[in-house]
């Protein structure tokens, strides 16, 4: 079967626990569908996939200002749920044990306390000051940018980097 991509006149309206369904421009109905990010960290909005319940891709959106409004308001909703990322505000410690890293941090969502295995491989910062981090268990934080932190939470980051 041939790659669906999604325009303005196809349509997606909201259905339960972050599904959606897709009704095509001419009258096809997907119902109970999950939309993923194929690129979560590098394109947001880009290359949307819409799964059925089976995990099979039904459709992609390649951006999603390619969609109508309301359909991109749904997406994002859904999207947002599911790539949940906590934002860090501030670093309260940090300890290393055995070359792992435990960093107790204050976020968006509250104190957080995780491990980092590999502080190479988990922790990346971009040129714009913006920090990805990933735990032990595989969660997702993010420091919009670390220059904004205060001093000691700055003191904690590059000591850890």
């Amino acid at each position: 079967m041939a790659r669906i991509y999604l325009s303005s006149s196809d349509k997606i309206i909201e259905c339960e626990n972050n599904l959606v369904t897709l009704t095509m421009s001419d009258g096809t109905i997907y119902d109970r569908l999950e939309p993923r990010r194929l690129f979560p960290v590098s394109r947001e909005d880009e290359y949307i996939t819409l799964l059925d319940e089976g995990g099979v891709e039904i459709a992609v959106i390649r951006r999603l200002r390619d969609v109508d409004d309301n359909s991109v308001k749904i997406l994002k909703k859904s999207l947002d749920d599911y790539y949940l990322v906590p934002h860090i505000t501030r670093i309260i410690s940090t300890a290393e044990k055995y070359g792992t890293l435990r960093w107790t941090v204050e976020t968006d969502r509250g104190i957080k306390v995780f491990d980092i295995r590999n502080r190479n491989h988990d922790i990346r910062v971009s040129k714009s000051g913006t920090v990805r981090v990933r735990d032990a268990d595989d969660n997702r934080y993010t420091i919009d940018n670390y220059h904004e932190l205060d001093p000691h939470s700055r003191a904690l980051l590059v000591m850890d980097i």
